[in-house]
């Protein structure tokens, strides 16, 4: 999907570490035993597979987000249909190889190719489809809910992610995190920092930081070591962001740099960066997926988390500050299912729950995804001999 190398290669080592995590996770598929409210009866819950799952990932990580559910699916027990996105079904016939190789039962896992109207709604649709995971859009998540019927679905869908930083932050460090969620994966990330939102007292002296490192990004092949920032998916994609650029300038935001393509070949747009962007405006509000960020100007901690949380979003967040107070503010109240504190919006592990809030969807992925490919059975066992009536009937 035109990844810089090393980024593919973590796109990799991520699949690498969700196998490995889940496999030791095949020995804890916990239940849970709790008192009975009468005498000789014992109570448990055990852990079920759903049955057959669909599972439906984007082209952004095209080896990780799939590893995220095909690996917890497999160890809950699960058969899978899987249906990788259209701009990069190589990568998923790679994986399916590996597994394949790994000694998998032909039929448990079953790839299957095609766009979403061909193949996509037929797993959303059928009835003998028990479960569904889907990693997109937000449209594409709400017509999921409409058709799905009475599936078990967990949705990971856009977000609008933003990085606090405050008056007393490590501006060095603020800006190396801002840059790395900002442009890594040319903005092509759910978890992408599209808004900065910055504390007017450095405000303009992060602005020239942001604006001078961002200008010197370069633009190429991925399988270049000289490449920064590799190409967006496709000619929509580069179209999307142009578009982006005139909605600001409608609207009346500073374009600071890029804003524009690469002469040559490929989907290429350099890093952008816009200043004077009012929290409410589109540019400020809506996912763009592309190498594109904003800044917000903010005056205290209390605005911060205001214009951070005045999004339908909720993904990712972080905040860089040396106040703790600050931290633990933004800890408890920012409404995303991710906080990072002096660290990018982007970096997450695979033993912790990933996933939002609000218009982001619902369910956990990566390591708190069993929940999301098993169910809960209640077992009741009595020992006394006798027919016991309960909820205190006689």
């Amino acid at each position: 999907m035109g990844k810089v190398y090393k980024e593919a290669a973590g796109d990799v080592q991520e699949a690498i570490d969700i196998f490995e995590y889940m496999a030791g996770e095949g020995r804890r598929l916990f239940g849970r035993t709790t008192p009975s409210e009468l005498k000789n009866k014992f109570d448990a819950t055990i852990r079920i597979p759903i049955g057959v799952v669909g599972l439906i990932t984007p082209w952004n990580f095209p080896i990780a987000i799939p590893s995220w559910k095909i690996a917890p699916a497999l160890i809950c027990g699960n058969t899978i249909i899987f249906k990788p996105a259209s701009d990069t079904p190589l990568c998923a016939v790679e994986l399916i190889k590996i597994i394949e190789k790994a000694g998998l039962p032909k039929g448990v896992l079953n790839l299957v190719t095609g766009s979403g109207n061909k193949v996509g709604n037929p797993i959303i649709r059928n009835p003998r489809i028990h479960g569904l995971s889907f990693t997109g859009s937000r449209d594409t998540g709400k017509f999921i809910r409409e058709n799905a019927g009475l599936k078990k679905v967990s949705l990971e869908l856009g977000s609008k992610n933003a990085i606090i930083i405050m008056e007393d932050a490590n501006l060095k460090l603020a800006l190396e995190g801002v840059l790395w969620g900002a442009f890594g994966t040319t903005g092509q990330r759910c978890t992408a920092a599209s808004r900065v939102i910055v504390h007017e007292k450095i405000f303009s002296k992060f602005e020239k930081m942001l604006t001078g490192k961002a200008k010197k990004l370069r633009c190429g092949n991925g399988m270049s070591k000289n490449s920064d920032i590799g190409p967006l998916i496709n000619k929509s994609a580069l179209q999307k962001s142009y578009q982006y650029v005139d909605i600001g300038k409608q609207e009346g935001a500073k374009l600071l740099c890029g804003g524009e393509g690469v002469k040559g070949k490929g989907f290429f747009f350099k890093p952008t960066v816009f200043t004077d962007v009012k929290p409410n405006s589109r540019l400020a509000q809506e996912e763009i997926f592309g190498p594109i960020t904003v800044l917000i100007k903010i005056k205290n901690i209390d605005e911060a988390i205001k214009v951070c949380n005045g999004v339908k979003y909720g993904l990712s967040s972080a905040i860089y500050t040396e106040n703790m107070q600050y931290a633990f503010r933004a800890i408890n109240e920012l409404e995303f299912g991710i906080i990072y504190v002096n660290s990018s919006t982007i970096g997450a592990e695979v033993h912790l729950p990933f996933g939002g809030t609000k218009d982001t969807g619902w369910g956990k992925e990566a390591g708190w995804s069993l929940d999301e490919f098993s169910e809960e059975k209640a077992v009741y066992i009595d020992f006394s001999g006798k027919l016991q009536k309960a909820q205190g009937i006689d």
